[in-house]
């Protein structure tokens, strides 16, 4: 079973021409302001596009325009005040912060940054930063962006006539809407845009989520470092790359330490993940998304854990049948189709009955 519990495939889009000009305006606006003088349209003149963009927005008084527009100029403003090794680090943490798949795996040489590791002496600037990527994400279908760059649900249809399997990959029991559903599902910011600054228009940062994950469970938990220690101190930590190409393998195996499990409750249940090699990714996993409880909790539901038990120890057994069969089959099934009625979970609970004396 892959972990996250899969990864998804990326699926390139005309929308990354977003992330585009973003990279133009910080590097070559942005970053140039010290020397290139007062703000004016000609600054993005060698991006014809986005030139044009930027000369639309100048002339339109919609409170999209001036969002964009506004803070791009109050922003080159701020820029043009810092010193050049202010503005060096402020590249490097624009690297950074992009640089999702290294973020992920905790490469001690991507130095990442949030709004609240800033120093005192650029706030204006982090404030600037700050309500420009928070909002930026939401205003991506301004007309004059979307006639060049699309649509966010014409990204979902490319991205889901791929991404194929109909269920979430961060906890595996809530279904996607697909090709048959005239909605589509949120996209989960997995650096949290509330917390981290220039990537919350980058698609290897945005990930389809189903509610439960993207909202209930995750919402703007911190991927990459933890809550504090009793110390105080926060220390970085890996976490599963949700586009990643590298393939590895998730073990999910549960015990029961209770005889009458027709009463099954949480309490009852233990988990465990492997393999050990991942295991900082896996409590990662668990902890952004609640991973423990939820599936406890489904392993106690009268019509999921309980009812499989039920089709083990009665059905089967009414029909004459050795519940192992059952056994047997739900592991071949596990095998073959993991996410289908929950196979992937159904697999090592039976196992645990068994073990626990249940088939009797």
């Amino acid at each position: 079973m892959k972990a996250m519990l899969f990864p998804y495939t990326y699926v390139p889009h005309k929308m990354e021409k977003m992330q585009g000009f973003i990279d133009f305006i910080f590097f070559a606006v942005w970053c140039q302001a010290p020397s290139k003088g007062p703000y004016r349209l000609e600054l993005f003149a060698s991006n014809p596009e986005l030139f044009e963009v930027m000369s639309e927005f100048h002339f339109d008084d919609s409170k999209g325009a001036e969002f964009f527009a506004g803070h791009v100029e109050r922003i080159y403003t701020l820029f043009a005040a810092l010193s050049s090794c202010q503005i060096e680090q402020l590249r490097l943490w624009y690297v950074a912060n992009n640089d999702i798949e290294r973020v992920c795996s905790n490469d001690p040489f991507v130095p990442i940054k949030r709004y609240a590791d800033f120093p005192t002496e650029i706030k204006d600037l982090r404030d600037q930063l700050a309500s420009f990527f928070k909002g930026l994400y939401s205003n991506v279908e301004m007309a004059a962006l979307k006639k060049r760059i699309g649509d966010i649900k014409d990204h979902y249809r490319a991205w889901e006539a791929v991404n194929k399997r109909g269920k979430c990959p961060f906890c595996g029991i809530s279904d996607l809407l697909g090709q048959h559903h005239s909605k589509r599902e949120a996209y989960d910011h997995y650096l949290p845009k509330a917390l981290y600054p220039f990537n919350s228009i980058n698609f290897k940062n945005l990930a389809p989520a189903c509610p439960h994950c993207n909202s209930s469970y995750k919402t703007s938990k911190d991927v990459a470092y933890p809550v504090k220690d009793p110390a105080g101190a926060q220390v970085r930590r890996r976490a599963f790359y949700p586009y990643s190409v590298v393939p590895y393998e998730l073990t999910i195996s549960f015990n029961l330490d209770k005889v009458n499990l027709s009463s099954l409750e949480p309490q009852h249940v233990s988990v465990q993940f492997g393999p050990a090699e991942l295991q900082e990714q896996i409590d990662t996993w668990r902890d952004l998304y609640g991973i423990d409880e939820r599936y406890k909790a489904k392993l106690c539901a009268e019509n999921d854990g309980k009812y499989w038990l039920e089709q083990a120890h009665g059905e089967w057994k009414e029909l004459g049948r050795d519940p192992q069969e059952l056994l047997t089959q739900v592991l071949r099934n596990a095998q073959k189709a993991p996410y289908a009625e929950c196979n992937f979970l159904k697999a090592p609970f039976l196992k645990a009955c068994a073990a626990n004396g249940a088939f009797s």
